[in-house]
């Protein structure tokens, strides 16, 4: 395993940076599934501590579910005698958990399709799961105490996943869990992305989200937040954006610069993304280095104005493209909503009722955004054409994060998927025997 770097902030190679912010050729197509696997969606029920995997188009019929905490016992029993780690396992319920843990954020399949390999922030690791037997293959436990966001290279044979609370990333070989890299990031890194075919990651933190200090006058309490892009092979940063410069350019200077979920054009020179506190989302021109425009969307008048009510300073959290880049789908997640925006226009859609969507992805063929609806525990899709909601299936306790994967083609789910559920010192009586192979 290689040791952390450590990486000076600002922009460390001008010619790097260049080359992160030059054209990109072309448009990327669909990669066609391998032969023997299918395709389809994984849901992750984070407070559930399960992940229902269902059809990646058409009907979304569920094909099974995966327990993701099949080694509970023996992880709690960690925390319980560990005063440090309890006080932490004990905030993220308080905190970022509203009230219950969280076991299962993000998630990722391995190219043969054979396990699933999910960020368990409750619990600090990533693990890989063997999709036919349900046992722990390997387990990383990340630095500090919280794991977050994850995102796979484009060849499908590493995985990064943020530790939100030691300011960093590590990246690790998926196959094998053993860290290949890691790099210092911004406070509370977030959502991660490989782009330019996997030469560069870029990671967004997103700062202290969880403090009741939500006033815009005290937005300077929420401390380091920044985008830091990093070459994938070397883990050295290349070049590192804070937004606020750019906010205050364009003239919103009351905009958050904490950068939520986002989204690239499919030639990778337009970023879209969301920030704290915002009903709608920026685009910013890679290449220029700029934003250039801020779409507001549409308030929803029965949500509480108290900002410190909403979940971790989100108002939307949540937002994919299609294939052709013509058109978003956004989560408006404190205001009860979805909506696909033409990219052109920046003309929404009819606002589609959904109980505070967390997330949205695109579906297998690329015509639907799927959204978790954590609040009212289903998924639903919206068709791109139409803006319409089109499907809903039920799924676990509070669905957050949907990705694509692969499963082997008339895949049955393991035994004992429908467990999971929130730990307690009731349930530390027999450690779990998961199969897990300890870090």
């Amino acid at each position: 395993m290689t040791s952390r770097r450590t990486v000076r902030r600002g922009c460390a190679v001008t010619v790097a940076a260049a080359a992160v912010f030059s054209a990109l050729a072309g448009t990327p197509t669909a990669a066609a599934t391998p032969a023997g696997l299918d395709e389809v969606l994984f849901v992750g029920n984070n407070w559930e501590g399960t992940a229902d995997v269902i059809k990646s188009t058409g009907s979304y019929d569920k094909l099974g579910r995966i327990n993701m905490i099949p080694d509970k016992d023996e992880r709690l029993r960690e925390i319980y005698l560990n005063p440090v780690k309890l006080a932490f396992y004990l905030g993220i319920r308080a905190t970022a958990g509203e009230g219950h843990d969280q076991f299962v954020d993000d998630m990722y399949t391995t190219p043969d399709g054979s396990a699933v390999v999910a960020s368990r922030p409750s619990f600090a690791d990533v693990v890989s799961i063997d999709l036919t037997s349900g046992k722990i293959n390997w387990r990383f436990p990340v630095s500090g105490f919280r794991a977050d966001h994850m995102a796979v290279s484009p060849d499908g044979t590493r995985v990064a996943v943020s530790a939100s609370t030691s300011n960093t990333v590590h990246v690790l070989d998926i196959a094998t869990g053993t860290q290949v890299g890691s790099f210092a990031t911004g406070d509370k890194p977030h959502e991660n992305v490989f782009t330019d075919g996997g030469r560069y990651l870029w990671n967004m933190s997103i700062g202290e989200v969880n403090t009741p200090l939500d006033a815009p006058e005290l937005d300077f309490t929420k401390g380091d937040r920044r985008i830091t892009i990093v070459d994938a092979q070397t883990f050295q940063t290349v070049k590192v954006i804070n937004m606020r410069d750019r906010l205050d350019a364009f003239g919103r200077k009351d905009l958050s610069n904490s950068v939520r979920p986002v989204a690239f054009s499919p030639d990778e020179r337009t970023l879209y993304f969301q920030v704290s506190f915002f009903n709608g989302f920026v685009e910013y021109d890679i290449a220029a280095d700029r934003i250039t425009r801020i779409k507001e969307l549409p308030k929803n008048p029965a949500t509480n104005p108290d900002r410190t009510t909403w979940v971790n300073d989100s108002r939307h959290h949540g937002m994919s493209i299609n294939r052709d880049g013509s058109k978003l789908c956004i989560a408006g997640t404190m205001d009860d909503y979805v909506t696909t925006v033409d990219t052109t226009t920046l003309q929404e859609s009819a606002l589609v009722p959904a109980g505070k969507p967390y997330w949205a992805t695109v579906n297998g063929d690329g015509t639907q955004c799927v959204i978790s609806e954590s609040a009212n525990d289903t998924v639903s899709a919206i068709d791109f054409a139409t803006g319409q909601k089109v499907a809903t299936v039920p799924v676990g306790d509070h669905p957050q994060r949907v990705r694509l994967g692969h499963v082997p083609a008339g895949w049955t789910a393991p035994t004992g998927g429908d467990e999971g559920g929130t730990g307690s010192l009731d349930s530390l009586g027999t450690p779990g025997s998961s199969g897990s192979s300890g870090s």
